[in-house]
């Protein structure tokens, strides 16, 4: 395994680096400014519209897609790994930015994995160009969404059309006013094995039927410009039959690939996040004194500087193994070392995060820096997209069943 970065990844990540100090950190502060007098927290800040054109200006858009897709920048995920790291530094602005902002990334690997030609040409083109954003709609409040089998939303085939009924939430980007595509993912054959009973399908966002309840927020943030999160009731809501993405009954396997690249781009960030909390650490720390000496000076503070540097380089190499798995021998082939890094990297992002708040005293938890919230960010990625126990699970399975095995034929 060779980790260096080849000629490609090193010009775009120089390239993504100058991005971000010419654009992305001098435009925080107007992008709070913008969010807070706007009145909509779903509203779009025109400073984001800004760095968008500065972003296709310098190639740096769509990066996410990998080689194997016609779409995109066509990079590995090796090569995309140092790059989402950089843009973990901001997760509010620098992945909208680029146009590599969940869930929006996900939903267009689907659409261009999946799609037909004619839902490319409604949906993906415009996702490519920014120009719109989307949701996907997998869990639900009445059932433990941790098992995707378990859920209950019908997709009801009749005529031409498929008719859905239920509800869901935690539906990623649906707030927003830009938001014009629904990936929703229910039953379509309850007697059918447990692992085909379910298929995806495309829902308009403005769709009869479609009831926008509530928003739900994390830890008290609305995550506004990234569309928010909400609760839906699909009440008979019909769209064509066209709509269904791949095959009747391939929503369960559909949702699995999208749901691996998906964690590895969050495991990406997750690590900028640490990094950005680091360096907030110790400029922090280095700035102020306590009992005659630089808080940076005091020993727990230094143990907290160096285990962060140790867990940080300790997790960056697992994620990238775990790209270079993925390009390797695929997604299926990595999925237990995607599991690991699933776990690991915001355990670690939390970690050093919460500490730089420690750091910080009572400035950490109040809006005069980004810790709070790139905590809450962090914290939700140990039960979005799979929960931490059930990646454990899969990960102790893996390394047991050799002696499960042994134990049955002795």
């Amino acid at each position: 395994m060779d980790f260096g970065f080849d000629e490609t990844t090193s010009e775009l990540r120089q390239r993504l680096l100058e991005f971000m100090d010419e654009f992305v950190y001098p435009a925080e502060a107007r992008f709070r400014a913008e969010v807070a007098s706007a009145g909509d927290p779903w509203g779009i800040p025109p400073v984001l519209e800004e760095l968008k054109a500065q972003a296709r200006e310098r190639g740096l858009w769509n990066l996410f897609l990998p080689r194997t897709h016609e779409f995109g920048a066509g990079l590995t995920n090796l090569q995309y790994a140092p790059l989402a790291e950089i843009t973990g530094h901001n997760p509010w602005i620098a992945p909208e930015a680029i146009n590599c902002s969940a869930p929006d990334t996900g939903n267009m690997e689907l659409l261009s994995r999946f799609g037909s030609e004619e839902q490319q040409q409604r949906w993906l083109q415009p996702l490519l160009d920014g120009t719109i954003r989307s949701a996907f709609s997998m869990t639900e409040p009445d059932v433990a969404s941790s098992d995707a089998t378990n859920i209950a939303t019908r997709i009801e085939r009749r005529g031409d059309e498929y008719v859905i009924n239920g509800r869901k939430w935690w539906t990623s980007g649906a707030m927003s006013p830009r938001c014009e595509l629904l990936i929703v993912m229910g039953v379509t054959d309850p007697e059918a094995d447990r692992h085909r009973r379910q298929s995806m399908i495309l829902v308009p966002r403005d769709a009869p039927g479609v009831e926008i309840q509530r928003s739900t927020s994390l830890f008290g943030y609305d995550d506004g410009p990234h569309g928010g999160h909400a609760e839906i009731v699909y009440d008979n809501v019909r769209v064509p039959a066209s709509n269904i993405l791949g095959e009747e009954g391939d929503g369960f396997r559909i949702a699995q690939e999208r749901l691996g690249p998906g964690r590895i781009h969050h495991c990406m960030r997750a690590i900028g996040m640490a990094e950005r909390a680091l360096e907030l650490l110790c400029a922090r720390t280095a700035g102020r004194s306590a009992f005659g000496r630089p808080i940076i000076d005091h020993g727990v503070v230094e143990r907290w500087i160096a285990e962060a540097r140790v867990k940080i380089e300790q997790v960056r190499l697992l994620v990238l193994k775990t790209a270079w798995l993925m390009d390797t021998v695929g997604n299926r082939g990595a999925r237990i070392e995607v599991s690991a890094i699933k776990v690991a990297a915001p355990e670690v992002a939390t970690w050093v995060i919460d500490r730089a708040i420690q750091g910080h005293g009572g400035m950490g938890v109040s809006q005069d820096t980004p810790l709070p919230e790139l905590y809450a960010v962090a914290r939700i990625l140990q039960i979005a997209d799979g929960p931490d126990e059930v990646h454990y699970m899969a990960i102790a399975r893996r390394e047991t069943r050799r002696y499960r095995q042994e134990a049955i034929t002795a």
